[in-house]
């Protein structure tokens, strides 16, 4: 069973989702370590409750990025950590970090890249005029959410949208989409090729979703 780490700033909906899909049985792989840039973040508590390692690294008690990544780096290696999953973690990781995990760290975007990368991606979205969002599944690289696609889900965009009616409805997929992603690595059906993300995996578990 693979061993996951999870990297997250706020109230890690998505953390709840994969250790929900693991409790499930969903997933091959378990969370062994949640690490944090923010004390009051909601995903040190719930990993506490659940049993899971927290670890809160202040970002002011380092210098630059690559001596927090370094510190976190440990962390992670110390854990045996297989996959790096980021969830809601709002800093960008070092070439230290993504040279450690090279194509090991998944993020989540709330849009469809390449479209809309960055901060604010569902307001960007709307501000755009698009009829339909989604979410990205995607590996981590060096660029801003330029990283080999995963998976994608389209949702639409009704005209009354707002930024946070749009988002609660790409959530809710996202929260479906990550495992699976996760899930997928996990059990070896993925396979990166340059800029591409290959999934090969048994015709009846295809057949069964």
């Amino acid at each position: 069973m693979k061993k996951i780490g999870v990297l997250a700033s706020g109230r890690g909906t998505n953390l709840q989702s994969i250790v929900k899909a693991e409790e499930r049985g969903e997933l091959a792989g378990k969370v062994v370590i949640v690490i944090s840039d923010r004390r009051e973040a909601y995903a040190l508590e719930y990993a506490r409750e659940k049993g899971i390692k927290s670890v809160y690294l202040n970002p002011k008690e380092f210098s630059n990025r690559e001596e927090f990544d370094r510190v976190m780096l440990e962390q992670l290696k110390n854990e045996k950590v297989d996959l790096v999953v980021m969830a809601g973690f709002m800093r960008l990781l070092s070439p230290l970090m993504i040279e450690a995990f090279p194509n090991r760290i998944m993020n989540i975007h709330p849009a469809l890249l390449p479209a809309f990368p960055g901060m604010n991606g569902v307001k960007q979205a709307l501000e755009y005029g698009v009829k339909v969002s989604g979410c990205t599944v995607h590996f981590v690289d060096e660029g801003l959410d330029t990283g080999p696609i995963i998976l994608q889900e389209v949702v639409p965009v009704f005209p009354e949208d707002t930024e946070d009616t749009l988002h609660e409805r790409i959530q809710t997929v996202e929260h479906r989409k990550y495992p699976r992603a996760i899930d997928l690595y996990c059990r070896g059906f993925l396979n990166v090729e340059g800029r591409r993300c290959f999934i090969y995996e048994p015709e009846e578990q295809n057949s069964a979703d």
